[in-house]
């Protein structure tokens, strides 16, 4: 399985029976959305900066994707899909709404994305996940759990690679993601500061067995 970052919350995913592409975004975020396609598309949450499933085409296999927003289990082409119902914030939703954390069984590897997660999981949310070889993590705060709530989760899941994700760069909107920590606020908090890598290209064999950060670049 070769996963690759595109920015804010956007990762796909290609494995051998098909591709995932998660939380895709429009032009609302501040940059212009890569041109992906995608067999499957998971949604987290319905805002525009993760749900711009128009800025996804279909495949050979697939000429629309599936997509998936709601929580349950799914199985698309021989590709799993397990959704666990969130929060956007600490406050049960009353705020900023649900949140689906959603798992995808590719290749044999587990990864598991926690879209806009608000709050420190509970002991039934992290049974309900499961076993996570890989973790897609926000880490930026505001909107999301910030860079120390995030290690605590990293620490709480047990994955084999954390990835952080949805954190402030030099090109989103300013006047809508201003407050967002960036990258080296976390990496700081975490104490290390791995080389960032294109890609990570995946099997069972490679997933370390304790955890390891891992920076992917934007492409």
């Amino acid at each position: 399985m070769i996963l690759t970052y595109h920015g804010h919350s956007m990762f796909k995913l290609k494995g051998k029976r098909g591709t995932v592409v998660t939380d895709p975004y429009d032009e609302y975020i501040g940059f212009t959305p890569p041109r992906l396609s995608a067999d499957i598309i998971t949604v987290s949450h319905a805002h525009s900066d993760h749900n711009a499933i128009d800025k996804v085409t279909g495949t050979a296999r697939r000429s629309n994707p599936f997509i998936i927003t709601e929580p349950g289990e799914y199985e698309v082409g021989r590709i799993s899909v397990f959704g666990v119902k969130t929060h956007h914030d600490s406050a049960g939703g009353s705020e900023r709404g649900d949140n689906v954390v959603f798992t995808t069984l590719i290749d044999g590897i587990r990864v598991c994305h926690l879209g806009d997660l608000g709050h420190e999981l509970t002991s039934e949310q992290l049974d309900g996940i499961g076993h996570v070889d890989v973790l897609l993590v926000p880490i930026g705060g505001t909107f999301t759990i910030d860079p120390e709530q995030a290690i605590k989760t990293i620490r709480a899941m047990e994955p084999g690679i954390a990835i952080p994700m949805h954190y402030k760069t030099a090109k989103h909107n300013d006047k809508v993601f201003a407050d967002l920590k960036t990258l080296e606020d976390f990496l700081i908090e975490y104490g290390v500061e791995p080389t960032p890598v294109a890609k990570l290209d995946l099997t069972n064999a490679k997933i370390p067995e304790e955890t390891e950060l891992v920076i992917l670049q934007e492409t």
